[in-house]
Parts: structure tokens; C-alpha cells; sequence
């Protein structure tokens, strides 16, 4: 019986060193569902032990080795037969031999590179796993563990406003400007929308983020958009002279980083879409892409702080309010 591999078996278990202390975050699966995961950074060592338990006690358990391994893989929904490794390293806990008892192997894997940030999208998951495996003649015992990791980013070093105008010839002519190009996952979006022509009849006006993934390469390269808001900024005919304010909070949505060319795999780039709809359900539109960052835990203000301080810097109220540091705003525009 042993012989045919249905002899003594045994259970793997994988647990980080640190488990107890480090921080965890959701990450969505491929269900959609929401899961969380510990959470690791670029340049942080990942350590802990492999623990072997056998379920049959006083009898052998015969292997070829077994061995830990740290991966970062990139998995095209499309082609799920081959999955693309960037990171590959493995260390080996144990020779070929036999066990007759239940075992623990420390391992460490120091200064991990961990380029790109952890994503499932609609066609692609880039991961991050460890993976303990007692090689057998037969069947081998895999354990797998899955980890997240985040991408963290300074802050851009310019970052300029973004201001269009569009229009359709002697019917519409509008302005737009978003007081920056580049927003952390937890900004707030301030702009303003300027009407200097409007002979349309304009029912509503509406602001959406779009997330588009694009993955494959070549002939092979599908588009997926997603739109992950829409907010209504207007209801109503404007006039001619009608000035419109933004304010978009971005912590409430769903958003990663903006990521490009992906180890040549894929890319996920996020979208600004004016949209107009007149009387007649005509719709226009204009994109403009941003960029997105994650930048690193401080002390938060609270989101209508955020707000005031954006606002104050891009609409420019007063020099005197604009002589005054951004950490001391005025009380109205703290409860603005």
C-alpha cells in the first residue's frame, strides 16, 4: 500500500514569522469577493516555517526533499496554461530521505524584490505566493500561501493642472480644469467646468472614472473598460458665464495605482469622462487620463479638510488665504 502512495500522508502549513504583527489587506479574488491577505512591501524580507505533520504516526514518510519557494507570477485569464514568472526563488529545507515524526523548517527569503503591485482584474491577476512541496514519487504534498503587496509612491515632482476646451462649431463651447494631473488613492478631484457658448438644450452632466485594462501584446490586445463612478455635477440648462464646480472624493472607490506596461503583460490606466447629455438624450463626452498613486500611511485630516485645502489652493479665494500655510486653514474653509 505504501508502495502505491496511499501509505502515510501528511499536511504542510505555512506561517509567516511575523504573522502575529503584520498588517493585512483586502484584496478581491477572482469571485469578486473580498479577502484579506498579509501585507508586504517592496525591499521586505518574508520569513517564517514550513510545518510538516504526519497523519499517521510511527510510520515512514519517504520524499525526494522538500523545498520553500517565493513567487510573483503574472496569470493572463486567456492563456491559463502559462503562467509568467518575475520573481522566482526557492530554498531547499530538507535532502531526500524519510520521516517518521512531524517536522518544522525555518525559512528566509531577505530583501525581496516585489517590483509591481498585487491586481485581479477582469483578464489578468498578477500574485504574489509562498509554496512549500514534499516531493513524492507519485504525488507530492504543495501547500500555497498567498500574500499582497503594495506599491507605494513620493509624491510627483510636477504635477500640473489639466485644462481643455471642447466644443461642438457654433452650438457648445465649454472649458474644463482639474487643479491636478496626478491624485493619490485617497485625493479628492477639485475642478471647475466653465460654459462659454451653450445654444443645446443641456439636461445633465455627469463626471465618470473609467478603469481600462489592457492586456496581450500584438495582434492579441484586449481592451476592458470599466466605469468605477459616476457623479453628477449637473442637473439643469446651463447659461452662457455658468461656472460649475468639482469636488470628487476618491477614498469611497474601488482603485489601484495606475500601472503600465506591466512586464510587457498588461496595463491599468484610469480616465476622467465629461459627459453632457442634452434634451434630445444626445450624449458628448471627453476624456482625459490621470494618474493614479498610493502613497504611504501619515496622519490622516479628515476628507472635508482635504477638500478645503485643494479647493483653496486651485480657486485661489484670497491672498490672504493664500498666504496662510496649508495646515492652517481658516475655520470656515475647514467646515467648507
Amino acid at each position: 500500500m505504501s508502495f502505491f502512495g496511499f501509505g502515510q500522508t501528511a499536511d504542510l502549513e505555512l506561517v509567516l514569522s511575523d504573522a502575529e504583527s503584520r498588517r493585512r489587506a483586502e484584496h478581491k479574488t477572482e469571485e469578486g469577493k473580498k479577502e484579506k491577505y498579509f501585507l508586504f512591501y517592496d525591499g521586505e524580507t518574508v520569513s517564517g516555517r514550513v510545518i510538516l505533520t504526519l497523519k499517521h504516526p510511527n510510520k515512514r514518510l519517504e520524499h525526494q526533499g522538500i523545498k520553500v519557494e517565493f513567487i510573483g507570477q503574472i496569470e493572463l485569464y486567456y492563456d491559463r496554461g502559462n503562467h509568467h514568472e518575475f520573481v522566482s526563488l526557492v530554498k531547499d529545507l530538507a535532502r531526500p530521505g524519510e520521516f517518521t515524526q512531524s517536522q518544522t523548517f525555518d525559512f528566509e527569503f531577505t530583501h525581496v524584490e516585489k517590483p509591481y503591485e498585487s491586481y485581479t482584474g477582469q483578464n489578468v491577476k498578477l500574485r504574489y505566493f509562498l509554496r512549500a512541496t514534499v516531493s513524492r514519487r507519485l504525488n507530492d504534498v504543495v501547500k500555497e500561501m498567498d500574500i499582497v503587496v503594495h506599491t507605494l509612491s513620493t509624491y510627483p515632482e510636477l504635477n500640473s493642472s489639466i485644462k481643455m476646451e471642447v466644443g461642438i462649431e457654433d452650438c457648445l463651447h465649454i472649458e474644463f480644469e482639474y487643479n491636478k494631473s496626478k491624485y493619490h488613492l485617497k485625493d479628492v478631484i477639485v475642478g471647475k467646468i466653465y460654459f462659454l457658448l451653450v445654444r443645446i438644450k443641456i439636461k445633465h452632466m455627469e463626471i465618470d472614472i473609467i478603469k481600462r485594462e489592457t492586456t496581450g501584446t500584438g495582434p492579441n490586445v484586449y481592451h476592458e473598460n470599466d466605469t468605477i463612478a459616476k457623479y453628477e455635477i449637473m442637473d439643469g440648462a446651463p447659461v452662457r458665464g455658468e461656472s460649475i464646480p468639482i469636488r470628487l472624493f476618491l477614498a469611497g472607490y474601488e482603485l489601484t495605482p495606475t500601472m503600465r506596461d506591466i512586464n510587457k503583460k498588461f496595463s491599468v490606466r484610469y480616465y476622467l469622462n465629461l459627459v453632457l447629455i442634452d434634451e434630445e438624450e444626445r450624449r458628448y463626452f471627453k476624456q482625459q487620463e490621470v494618474v493614479l498613486w498610493r502613497k504611504g500611511d501619515i496622519v490622516r485630516k479628515s476628507m472635508s479638510h482635504q477638500a478645503a485645502i485643494a479647493s483653496q489652493r486651485f480657486e485661489g479665494t484670497s491672498s490672504q488665504t493664500e498666504s496662510r500655510p496649508p495646515s492652517q486653514p481658516s475655520e470656515n474653509n475647514g467646515r467648507q
